[in-house]
């Protein structure tokens, strides 16, 4: 079945295999869902992503979950922001912060897709793809 928003999709996966206490999550790859994922990564969400079969037209890409103590996910919320029906840009100045700066949300720029806090610094602004806390 194809699928609108392949962002939404990756997120939906991620958060019900969170909450399901998965340890790894399979998303069809593409160049904006491995960036998310390196996003994470670096954030402290995920343990490990992985491209598998890279060289068919399928490709995979492999998400290792994070958890806690008494196996608690470490990503609590995931909610994407702007949606294919509904775009929302941000200027730098008006970039939310997620839960009091706990949390991050992830902005697609000019130049590249940067967490909020990176963006404020760069001073550049774009579409506001998610808030994950």
């Amino acid at each position: 079945m194809p699928v609108t928003d392949s962002i939404a999709d990756m997120l939906t996966r991620v958060r019900n295999a969170a909450s399901a206490g998965h340890e790894t999550v399979s998303v069809p790859a593409s160049h904006m869902k491995m960036e998310i994922a390196r996003l994470l990564l670096d954030e402290g969400y995920i343990t490990k992503f992985e491209l598998t079969d890279s060289e068919k037209p399928t490709a995979t890409l492999m998400i290792t979950l994070k958890y806690g103590s008494r196996r608690q996910p470490v990503i609590r919320g995931l909610r994407r922001a702007s949606r294919p029906g509904l775009r929302r840009y941000v200027g730098w100045k008006d970039i939310p912060r997620v839960q009091g700066g706990l949390g991050v949300a992830l902005v697609t720029t000019s130049r590249g897709i940067m967490t909020d806090r990176q963006a404020r610094i760069e001073r550049v602004g774009g579409e506001l793809l998610c808030l994950i806390w």
